[in-house]
């Protein structure tokens, strides 16, 4: 049988769910879409805050960039050990991504690398929470006040993860959040906004729905705008009913079951690994991150021998991430040696809310026993 490396975990109660959103007959954007939108509200529990529902993270990305009115050709300062879809977001927003250093210990952005790369074009500061963590986020903070310039949080990997007792998205200025099929919830697809600056997300809500003003009200009563007004370039990111009815689901067991999983299966890996002399563990804040993933780092001379013995016992592996300054797109003339380093030395084990710990010892034990 196949050790994955990730999956989603639903019962019954999504597949009724759906079922109701079918037999209603109306898939687009909707009550339920209206309905998960009031959810995702009471979990965060900050009315300081609102928030709007998209088709994908990487279109909140973008909505949110979008959102900002920078002007085009603004450079965003994002650091370069991320999934791909940060930097699409910035450049389909018609901005410049500028590639950053990350911290060799936690793999988040590096301040020090981050102050080299600011310019007058830089108009934000994209944070990429990996696997949850977002280190100091006061000091990230500082620095963003510091420099006049906005702070984006990609925190895909980060839904349910806290600062200071703070839910992740109700500490700073724009949170962005996916629901892609093997993320701490899921809607299959989906992604969220959230932010203090209540006129930038009740933008994008014209926005995911083609620019249109006032749209999206009169989808969650299943009406349409026909005399409209259009101000801006929008696009069809919105969530659909469908996704939202997935969505509506999962959120009823964040707390009770995927939250504290996730910790738990976190802490075992830690565990058994902790005094594995080929490994280092990304630093983390074990007691306050909902981890997305289970990246860690083993000496290069024995990475591929590891890759291979895995492999053979039907475990399956990953890498998170390759660093987009490599990439022919988004290559830089210079170099950011401690995402190169990492890169070298990286590989994602299985982690999700099905593995069982006795897989993780298979896992771990494999490990263990590489020369």
């Amino acid at each position: 049988m196949t050790i994955r490396l990730s999956k989603c975990s639903i019962d019954n109660n999504e597949l009724d769910a759906i079922k109701s959103v079918l037999s209603a007959e109306f898939f687009g954007t909707g009550p339920k879409t209206r309905e998960f939108e009031n959810n995702l509200k009471s979990f965060f529990n900050n009315s300081d805050y609102d928030l709007v529902c998209t088709n994908t993270g990487t279109s909140a990305l973008q909505l949110a960039l979008q959102a900002c009115n920078f002007k085009k050709g603004s450079e965003i300062l994002v650091p370069t050990l991320t999934y791909l879809a940060s930097y699409q977001a910035i450049t389909a927003a018609g901005h410049k991504p500028i590639s950053c250093d990350v911290n060799e210990f936690h793999g988040l952005l590096s301040i020090n690398d981050a102050q080299k790369r600011i310019s007058r074009k830089t108009k934000a500061v994209m944070l990429v929470h990996y696997n949850g963590h977002v280190g100091n986020l006061d000091q990230y903070y500082n620095f963003a006040k510091e420099n006049n310039i906005r702070v984006i949080e990609d925190a895909a990997h980060a839904f349910g993860s806290t600062y200071k007792n703070k839910l992740i998205g109700t500490t700073g200025d724009i949170a962005c959040f996916s629901f892609d099929g093997i993320k701490n919830i899921t809607c299959g697809e989906g992604g969220m906004v959230i932010s203090k600056d209540k006129k930038l997300i009740n933008n994008i809500k014209d926005l995911r729905l083609l620019g249109v003003i006032g749209d999206s009200k009169k989808r969650a009563m299943k009406k349409r705008s026909w005399d409209f007004d259009v101000k801006e370039q929008g696009w069809r990111y919105h969530m659909s009913d469908i996704m939202a009815s997935i969505g509506i689901e999962q959120l009823k067991k964040f707390d009770k079951k995927f939250k504290k999983r996730r910790i738990d299966l976190n802490r075992y890996y830690r565990k058994k690994l902790k005094s594995c002399k080929h490994v280092k563990l990304f630093e983390t804040d074990i007691d306050n991150v909902v981890p997305h993933i289970f990246p860690i780092r083993i000496e290069k001379n024995k990475l591929q021998i590891l890759k291979e013995k895995l492999k053979n016992k039907n475990i399956e592996t990953g890498i998170h991430y390759k660093p987009n300054h490599l990439l022919s797109y988004f290559k830089t003339r210079y170099s950011l040696p401690n995402a190169e380093k990492i890169y070298e030395e990286l590989i994602t084990l299985p982690f999700h809310v099905d593995l069982r710990k006795k897989e993780i010892d298979i896992i771990c034990q494999t490990i263990k026993k590489i020369n």
